[in-house]
């Protein structure tokens, strides 16, 4: 009886240690802090100049799915019908996402939710897609992944998964980084799988031998508990705090998935469950000026502010704001807009656009 024990034992080891080995080589596991590779083709791309007007855009592409599903994560028990788009949707999400670029044409552009060999994008590099079409535009770029699996057991997905922050410049980037942000609690095998959501940060170089610094984001959705969002945003106010200190001006723009003062009430009851009353956004608006503003977003004004339209058949438009542009103080917000009127049918968010005057040189 001993010998079985010790035998069953063993066995029982020698299998948890295969599904570990295995789970750790279908996963991905990133440092705190990576250094990215820049792509820029230098000749075409200026330095940006102490004092000049600089125009950035902020959206959330929605892996380029468009606005004909309700996929399984778009209702609160998973019960969505749709799993993933058709190749011929994507194709046309990603002529409308050409075509609102090339009109707006921002020197900057921070993108969320693009994929690189992903089963639910059928294993497109959207990124490279994108950048086809707008090469002429952006000698600069930048990307990430926020979410990166061979395989992930899910019944929805049971596939690979690759999503992507991206960064589009019209000037020189000299330096990037991927931080990563404090992640959602799971158990040990949960937590291989799930999105690990980060800062992507590029420095760009000022004609004077300064920097200007960009992030890009998506914050955590959704997610069981406050803890993780409210760590998230700690986190990056923490590294703005750095920025303001050594006099490093900074924007940041992207999904922050959190409501502004005053939305919570306005959403029906039933969908407000993933967010909490007050909103863990304040801890970022209380410091930095935020577009919209509050005053913008709840004020009698807000429907031009709201950027968030749920993939729900009973709802016909943008009902909350998600995505924002913050930005130092040191840099003065000239004018900006949800750009709403022909992005409806593209993505569940909707544009942030924002022009600005950078410091004058010191």
């Amino acid at each position: 009886m001993t010998r079985l024990l010790r035998i069953t034992l063993l066995s029982l080891l020698f299998i948890a240690g295969v599904l570990t080995a295995l789970i750790y080589s279908l996963t991905w596991r990133p440092d705190d802090k990576q250094i990215l590779p820049v792509s820029c083709v230098a000749p075409r791309a200026p330095t940006l100049l102490p004092g000049q007007a600089l125009k950035v855009m902020t959206w959330n592409v929605q892996y380029l799915a468009g606005k004909n599903y309700v996929f399984w994560y778009d209702t609160a028990d998973g019960s969505g019908p749709d799993d993933l788009p058709t190749v011929e949707d994507m194709a046309f999400s990603l002529d409308e996402v050409a075509r609102v670029i090339r009109d707006e044409q921002p020197d900057i552009l921070l993108l969320q939710e693009l994929d690189e060999g992903a089963k639910s994008s059928h294993y497109q590099d959207q990124v490279a897609l994108l950048q086809e079409r707008l090469v002429d535009l952006y000698p600069c770029s930048a990307q990430a992944f926020d979410w990166k699996a061979d395989f992930v057991p899910s019944l929805h997905i049971f596939g690979s998964v690759g999503r992507k922050l991206v960064t589009l410049s019209r000037y020189q980037i000299e330096h990037a980084e991927r931080l990563q942000l404090p992640v959602s609690p799971a158990n040990f095998i949960s937590r291989q799988f799930q999105p690990k959501p980060a800062l992507l940060l590029t420095y760009l170089p000022l004609s004077d031998g300064g920097q200007l610094a960009v992030l890009n984001t998506r914050l955590d959705g959704d997610v069981p508990g406050r803890t993780a969002v409210q760590e998230q945003v700690k986190a990056t106010v923490k590294l703005l705090d750095k920025f303001e200190g050594r006099g490093t001006p900074w924007l940041i723009g992207g999904d922050f998935n959190l409501l502004p003062l005053g939305q919570f009430l306005r959403l029906d009851a039933g969908k407000r469950g993933q967010y909490s009353p007050d909103s863990e956004l304040h801890l970022l608006w209380d410091k930095y000026p935020m577009i919209p503003s509050n005053s913008e977003s709840s004020g009698i004004d807000r429907k031009k502010w709201l950027t968030h339209f749920p993939n729900d058949p009973r709802v016909d438009g943008p009902d909350r704001t998600l995505d924002y542009l913050f930005y130092s103080p040191r840099i003065k917000r000239v004018e900006a807009k949800v750009r709403q009127e022909d992005t409806l049918r593209i993505s569940n968010h909707l544009p942030v656009i924002a022009r600005f005057l950078l410091p004058a040189a010191q």
